[in-house]
């Protein structure tokens, strides 16, 4: 895990501008720094940065960039399969001066061309220049668990892990893309990756699971190499489908244990979390240190599972307390170092689990994402469920039984309490911007943005994972994840992002997706006698959440003052209503986030508008 950024055009960049570039990459990378330019035809310029966390070959020889047969890289990520892609290229007459990832990576590229990707496992972002082609790859994962963001201007490309990185080359100030921050504020996180904007005009993120090639003219051509797609296979058994997804789940998990450096894990009462650790303690061997956030709200508290599982798997555990104090001006930092706007509290509380992890010697965390898109996890993922399987009258009628006696009770979204609301509405989408009309509200303009989706498959429940996996809850996860890690020089690991998993889930016939009320049953029962069992067997989510009112204190005059002092966040958003609404004795849910919202949204202004 590493930060890299670079610049292909016209200008000679100032020398001061590539110090303060690296400067500001420090935390990603603080083993090594180097940065190398070329001289192109035409009067082009070339530079690559690199920032490096050291995580797999400590040796200097591993630093980058990393140069084979005239081809330069610059790496951030890891190429978990690299060992088997090592003995390929090994036995093809290969030579390596290192033992890290990232040349068997480049020699890979270098003998087979592009099309070797299909062969690597891992996440990562990286920029390849050919000296002899005169062309800069740029190349983001499968899933885009590796940021990597893009600025063209009329003398050239501007690239980089974070956007400081890019202003910082780019020798000016990006500017605040209003558009977006109103589209947080009134429809919330699942809105932000619904398209290709960012918090900043100009910006932008290459594609995930595409590669760009910039020419040393400049001429670009993007080209897609992995495409999600659904095969599912109706003969499949469910002990198949359970037996298919362990065996690849064990597989990913291995892989992601490989380092040079110890390992955490991030650590829930959830399935998710607690299958990846019991299979790392149970089946590898693995000396696992879960690390958990504790808080006081009883609908977000689970700690009596996460001591069960504790007890029952025999591992190491730090519990990290809800911290108050400091909470404005820590919130602040967090906003200035992730250059938006953070994009749920849970994310604050995820900041201050990754500064326990780094504070204990840990550079590498193990993470949980993806498995509730992946495997079905959601509240609505019951009722597009329900929807998918009504043509089976049997199946039909016992899973609404079981959905309305353990399900039922525990949904608190008004529209999710009809288990027939995909039954007579495939396209209702009205609970995923819940409020969004009352949020519009507190701006000063009218805006307003429908609901969409892409169209991955016909299947009402695979359409919506999907979705969440590449448009709405994952690319915000994953930013998040990133971003709190690598503040504290932590690499961040998540194996449920694991192409083998992925495309064999996709292949999983529906019907055997939730069982008896059970949301994510394939990967429940792939793990059971792996993870605690109570777990596997506990239909109740939790969520790893916490609510904003144990941080802000609306009462006291201090925080009142803020929120409500001038600032360039009141030419878009009524103050009026805002005091108003930290004047309310309690807040639901959706004020409770809205109101984070305009917190994030004050802070993102006051640091970034000019």
């Amino acid at each position: 895990m590493c930060g890299i950024a670079g610049y292909l055009g016209t200008r000679e960049l100032p020398r001061e501008a590539v110090q303060r570039c690296l400067a500001r990459m420090r935390r990603r990378g603080p083993d090594h720094q180097q940065a190398r330019s070329w001289n192109l035809p035409g009067g082009r310029r070339l530079q690559l940065l690199f920032s490096r966390l050291s995580i797999i070959d400590l040796d200097p020889r591993a630093n980058q960039p990393l140069e084979h047969d005239r081809r330069w890289i610059v790496f951030n990520g890891e190429l978990y399969n690299y060992l088997e892609r090592r003995a390929e290229l090994a036995g093809q007459g290969a030579a390596f001066r290192t033992t890290s990832d990232t040349e068997v990576l480049l020699q890979a590229i270098a003998r087979s061309g592009w099309s070797v990707l299909d062969r690597c496992e891992g996440m990562w972002a990286f920029a390849l220049f050919d000296e002899a082609a005169g062309v800069l790859s740029l190349c983001r994962d499968r899933f885009g668990e590796k940021p990597l963001y893009l600025l063209r201007t009329d003398d050239g490309l501007y690239f980089g892990s974070e956007p400081k990185f890019i202003a910082e080359l780019l020798g000016r100030p990006l500017r605040p893309n209003l558009n977006h921050l109103r589209r947080y504020l009134v429809n919330g996180y699942k809105a932000l990756y619904k398209g290709r904007e960012t918090f900043f005009e100009e910006l932008e993120e290459l594609p995930a699971g595409h590669v760009l090639h910039v020419a040393a003219d400049g001429k670009e051509r993007l080209h897609r190499y992995w495409q999600p797609k659904i095969d599912v296979d109706e003969d499949m058994s469910y002990e198949e489908a359970v037996a298919g997804t362990r065996e690849r789940l064990m597989r990913s998990v291995e892989l992601r244990l490989r380092a040079d450096v110890p390992l955490a894990f991030c650590m829930s009462g959830g399935i998710d979390s607690n299958a990846l650790i019991g299979i790392a303690k149970r089946q590898f061997g693995y000396d696992v240190h879960g690390f958990t956030i504790v808080n006081t709200d009883a609908r977000y508290e689970e700690q009596d599972m996460v001591e069960l599982a504790v007890r029952e798997l025999g591992v190491r555990h730090t519990a990290i307390a809800v911290r108050p104090e400091n909470f404005l001006a820590r919130l602040r930092e967090q906003v200035r170092y992730h250059d938006a706007p953070v994009s749920t509290i849970t994310y604050y509380a995820h900041w201050m689990l990754q500064e326990s992890v780094a504070a204990q010697g840990y550079r590498i965390s193990v993470s949980g994402t993806a498995a509730d898109e992946i495997f079905s996890g959601y509240y609505d993922h019951h009722l597009a469920y329900l929807a998918e399987v009504k043509g089976e009258r049997a199946l039909y009628e016992r899973s609404k039984r079981a959905w309305q006696e353990h399900i039922r009770p525990i949904v608190r979204n008004p529209h999710l309490q009809n288990p027939d609301l995909f039954v007579a509405d495939p396209g209702f989408r009205e609970h995923i911007y819940m409020d969004a009309d009352d949020f519009a509200r507190y701006l000063t303009a009218p805006w307003a943005e429908a609901f969409h989706e892409e169209r991955y498959a016909q299947s009402v429940l695979r359409n919506r994972m999907l979705n969440e996996i590449f448009r709405e809850t994952t690319p915000v996860i994953l930013h998040e994840d990133d971003l709190n890690a690598m503040y504290y020089s932590v690499e961040n690991r998540s194996p449920y992002l694991d192409r083998n998993l992925f495309e064999f889930c996709n292949t999983i016939p529906t019907q055997h997706l939730i069982r008896d009320g059970k949301a994510k049953a394939v990967l429940r029962e792939a793990v059971r006698g792996i993870a605690a069992n109570a777990l596997v067997d506990n239909r109740r989510k939790v969520g790893f959440n916490v609510p904003i009112l144990d941080f802000l204190d609306v009462n006291s005059p201090q925080v009142r003052s803020y929120l409500l002092d001038d600032g360039p966040i009141f030419a878009y958003v009524q103050r009026p209503l805002i005091e108003a609404l930290i004047g309310k004795a309690a807040l639901p849910n959706s004020e409770s986030k809205f109101l984070f919202y305009f917190l994030n949204c004050k802070m993102f202004l006051e640091e970034f508008a000019n």
